[in-house]
């Protein structure tokens, strides 16, 4: 019981937290977000990222997520790809994380008036390098982690988000860890976004805002809690012949 009373007060981040060791910084992330569509029924993912910590003074985090997608129809699709991370080392240390990540996800749209939103399921399979006194170790640490995305988005100067429309985009995404390796961080972290956004065509837009990403740390009572700057480019192509 003690663990749901703990896992419901991270992801709501009630005050209890405050009792906990909060380690609180400032980082800026930048990410491109690639969707091609090839045919009817077949398209390929491509996602970067670029993370520095301590606002711009160091490297974070760099992910490459490429993947491959089947379109059920024009709201529902799935994916599976792999992803190569980077996990850079807190400052004083020099050992850089590499972890290599397969995934799968289901991800499902909708547009309606002054409204439109995207959501997605995602499993990942997780092989983290072993480190140890700033030194990588053969082997790696292995986990499964589920992750849930809530992504709303509300035209301010039209019906629609088409090209031109300046909008409001709000999102919440939960991390959950599984795992034989996994002890006292079911919870991984939670990553909670406000900002505004601008669609300069069809297929093109841009989302500026502020992120809070709380996370548990494996140790179970230390915690990150990082306010972001977010930059993220989203490019949606459709190369698909045209009748």
């Amino acid at each position: 019981m003690k663990k749901y009373v703990l896992l419901f007060s991270m992801l709501f981040a009630f005050p209890a937290i405050g009792q906990k060791q909060v380690n609180v910084q400032s980082q800026a992330w930048l990410g491109y977000f690639n969707q091609t569509r090839l045919t009817n029924k077949w398209g390929i993912w491509l996602d970067l990222h670029a993370r520095r910590t301590d606002f711009l003074d160091r490297w974070s985090t760099q992910i490459v997520r490429p993947g491959i997608t089947y379109y059920a129809n024009d709201h529902l699709r799935f994916t599976a790809g792999y992803a190569f991370a980077r996990s850079f080392p807190a400052a004083g240390l020099h050992t850089v994380r590499p972890e290599n990540r397969l995934w799968q996800q289901i991800l499902w749209t909708s547009r309606q008036r002054r409204l439109q939103t995207q959501q997605w399921v995602r499993l990942e399979e997780r092989f983290n390098r072993k480190i140890a006194n700033d030194q990588l170790l053969d082997g790696n640490n292995f986990n499964f982690r589920f992750r849930y995305l809530l992504n709303l988005m509300v035209p301010l100067n039209r019906d629609f988000i088409e090209p031109n429309t300046l909008f409001f985009a709000f999102n919440d995404e939960v991390h959950i860890n599984a795992g034989k390796q996994i002890t006292y961080n079911l919870f991984d972290q939670n990553r909670f976004f406000v900002g505004l956004g601008y669609q300069f065509t069809k297929g093109l837009n841009m989302q500026v805002g502020y992120m809070n990403q709380f996370q548990q740390l494996p140790s179970g009572n230390h915690f990150n809690s990082n306010n972001v700057l977010r930059v993220f480019v989203f490019h949606n192509l459709d190369l698909r012949a045209k009748k």
